[in-house]
């Protein structure tokens, strides 16, 4: 098991560890020499690396989503953490421990999904039920589904992070609902549920987080549409206008057509998924953002995906005092006038 973690390194420490290989370059230093850069990472998080000296003899022997041992010293390079590499050699699968290099949801999947299909077992409607029932049931889909992750990069971009995004979703909407009387709470939950199904299947996830070839070609409304096509199949019964409302849902769920959704939310229930989803994925991000950064000040770096950094609220508050805001710039000339 390992002992060194990438969120726990220090400046100026030396380490022996293990880390999967999530990106590697081979260039030129102006000699012609070749040298490493690498983006290690374990279930803590990401490590920048560079291998400058005796690169050449271990270029060749691992790629991306290897597994590696490095020896090296831990740096400060423009704020952040950054590992020299002195050595490095290619470790078999049956060295490592899966669970040691893989993030995770912090919380148990069996218990989050327990959770969730109590919900799903108190809905009043006994076709969204039966739906339901019949997809996370399935010998596939409900493993995968409690295992997928719910995003490559942005939100919930871990081992079970698609059931804990749903969860969590679950949670907002049964709360929400009741605030808006006109609004299907049964419709709007089966929606919540549905949404992303179709990530099951378009994110690959034994190691680094990718896109499936399905994924890439189809995309994950698209392959939910089907999954629940496929499940209907066997539901001859099932109303054929609120299975509309439902494929509408999962094609509307991004809200707008700039970020993928084939449709605009048009049912209440609809924008109201849109509105739920936007939130716990924001959410998310934030979180990730904090939580991943090897930044050593109070900020974030730059995140792309929120267009903005974001403040490391605990390590702000437990900090020192802010100094008080200077005078705005009117007081301090009202002041100057006054003195003269």
């Amino acid at each position: 098991m390992k002992s060194v973690f990438a969120a726990g390194l220090q400046p100026d420490q030396e380490i022996s560890a293990g880390f999967l290989v999530q990106y590697k370059e081979v260039r030129q230093k102006r000699t012609g020499e070749p040298y490493l850069v690498l983006t290690l990472a374990d279930k803590t998080g990401e490590l920048d690396a560079k291998m400058w000296d005796n690169a050449a003899p271990v270029a060749n022997a691992f790629e991306k989503d290897d597994f590696v041992e490095v020896k090296g010293t831990v740096q400060v390079f423009q704020n952040r953490i950054q590992l020299t590499v002195q050595k490095l050699k290619k470790l078999r699968d049956d060295e490592v421990e899966l669970a040691d290099y893989l993030r995770a949801a912090k919380r148990d999947p069996g218990e989050m999904f327990g959770e969730l299909r109590a919900m799903i077992a108190g809905m009043r409607d006994a076709d969204l039920r039966a739906l339901l029932d019949a997809l996370l049931d399935d010998p596939e889909i409900g493993p995968a589904f409690r295992l997928a992750p719910a995003a490559k990069s942005i939100h919930h971009a871990y081992l079970s992070g698609l059931l804990e995004h749903v969860l969590s979703m679950a949670n907002v909407a049964l709360r929400i609902a009741p605030l808006y009387p006109e609004v299907d709470a049964d419709l709007l939950l089966a929606g919540v549920v549905l949404h992303d199904i179709g990530k099951t299947r378009e994110l690959a996830y034994r190691r680094s987080l990718g896109y499936s070839t399905e994924g890439q070609l189809l995309g994950h409304i698209h392959i939910g549409l089907a999954m629940v096509a496929e499940k209907l199949r066997a539901l001859p019964e099932f109303p054929p206008k609120k299975r509309l409302l439902l494929e509408h849902m999962i094609l509307s769920h991004h809200g707008s057509l700039e970020f993928g959704s084939p449709k605009l939310p048009q049912c209440l229930e609809a924008m109201l998924l849109h509105q739920i989803d936007a939130l716990d994925s924001r959410m998310g991000a934030m979180r990730a953002a904090v939580e991943n950064d090897d930044h050593l000040g109070e900020w974030t770096g730059f995140v792309s995906a929120l267009e903005r950094s974001v403040l490391k609220k605990d390590r702000f508050l437990a900090g020192p005092s802010t100094p008080p805001a200077p005078a705005p710039f009117a007081d301090q000339l009202a002041k100057a006038w006054r003195g003269k």
